[in-house]
């Protein structure tokens, strides 16, 4: 009987072994199938990115893994500092991949930073100041507003040299690069027209016009024909039709109060169209919320989404899938749903206005998305 019991343990024991030694036929597919370094799509967020507050993130551009639940992946050092030495307002940021390099706007100057080695290439300060920038197609020229001054600049890229100025009213902001590069949209908050200048000329050909109040946040269509805009006072947006110049529409927010806010001075500070132009995410600052709107006439209300904090913008994915409120949540599109909140290296939770996509292979951008939530139903889908 002890016999018996002494072949059965050495048995059970060889077994054992047997099965910790034995490895999958699957583990070199598995292998095969992992990405390579730096290969992927990724979210940077630069901070800070709203006014100059340290507490949503601190300083330098935040990397998140958007294939691996949006996981913090690094912090990018940047400049961008004040006399008194505290980091100055990230006011943009933008992507050139001819260039493979990210682009922040302060209050004073952009920085240029290679996507491969993190390194700054060059800080350029601007007479009049840095805003909100706008890169075109082809990675070539730059639009950049100064800081709600009186103009704009045309930048050459690679160097950061001025080409050009624009003219405008009184108070240049955001900017949008038409997808077909023809044409940049300038929104000057001291006017009630959309400034619409010629890419080739980098003069003003048109107006679109006028909105309600001084134009702030606003969005457009793939093929241009169209701007979706929020405006001073406003909770809600208007519609205008970029080819004939006319007012197409003003839709006011149903079932919520206009109250104070306590950033940008106007209610409706945030606007973006879904990649596949079928609806429309407006920001409501006093009740912190998101609301969605049908993309088409009438402009259906459909729903609401509570936020965390207040949001001044919002964006999203290429792909369509995930929005990006500056409040700091990831939320799933068709559901509506929060799914997570961006964290930093030490999970303090992360909200800016100023975040773009970047796809890298091989640790080199092959394509990037835009800051703003513009339509991009004529594009095709994103490569990974």
């Amino acid at each position: 009987m002890k016999a018996k019991l002494w072949i059965l343990t050495v048995c059970c024991c060889a077994l054992v072994l047997s099965i910790l030694a034995w490895k999958p036929n699957a583990t070199p597919a598995l292998n095969a199938d992992k990405k390579a370094p730096g290969t992927g799509r990724y979210l940077y967020v630069a901070v800070p990115g709203i006014r100059d507050y340290l507490g949503y993130g601190g300083h330098g551009i935040l990397v998140f893994d958007m294939d691996n639940n949006h996981q913090f992946v690094k912090r990018i050092k940047t400049k961008g500092l004040r006399e008194n030495g505290k980091p100055s307002n990230v006011k943009g940021v933008a992507v050139s991949v001819p260039l493979n390099s990210i682009y922040v706007s302060t209050l004073q100057s952009v920085q240029r930073i290679d996507l491969t080695t993190d390194k700054i290439i060059w800080e350029k300060p601007y007479v009049g100041g840095a805003d909100r920038m706008a890169i075109s197609p082809d990675g070539k020229i730059m639009y950049l507003p100064s800081l709600e001054n009186t103009f704009w600049n045309v930048v050459d890229c690679e160097t950061g040299n001025i080409l050009k100025k624009i003219e405008v009213v009184g108070r240049a902001h955001n900017t949008i690069y038409g997808p077909s590069g023809k044409y940049a949209y300038l929104a000057d908050i001291a006017s009630p027209l959309l400034h619409v200048a010629d890419t080739k000329t980098h003069t003003i050909v048109k107006k679109v016009g006028p909105f309600g109040r001084g134009i702030r946040p606003f969005t457009i269509n793939s093929t241009e024909t169209l701007a979706f805009v929020t405006v001073d006072s406003l909770l809600g947006f208007e519609v205008g039709d970029l080819k004939t110049g006319k007012l197409l529409e003003r839709k006011v927010v149903e079932g919520w109060n206009k109250g104070p806010v306590r950033r940008h001075g106007n209610p409706s500070h945030g606007i973006g169209l879904t990649p596949d132009e079928k609806e429309i995410w407006l920001a409501d600052g006093h009740n912190m919320r998101l609301h969605v709107f049908s993309a088409t006439p009438p402009y259906q209300q459909l729903t609401t989404i509570p936020l965390q904090d207040m949001p001044g913008w919002i964006t999203f994915s290429m792909d369509g899938k995930y929005a990006y409120p500056s409040s700091g949540e990831v939320i799933d599109v068709k559901t509506r749903k929060t799914l997570l909140t961006l964290q930093d290296e030490n999970y303090n939770n992360v909200s800016s206005e100023k975040m773009v996509e970047v796809h890298l292979v091989n640790n080199k951008a092959v394509k990037a998305g835009d800051q703003f939530g513009i339509g991009r139903a004529t594009t095709r889908k994103p490569d990974f």
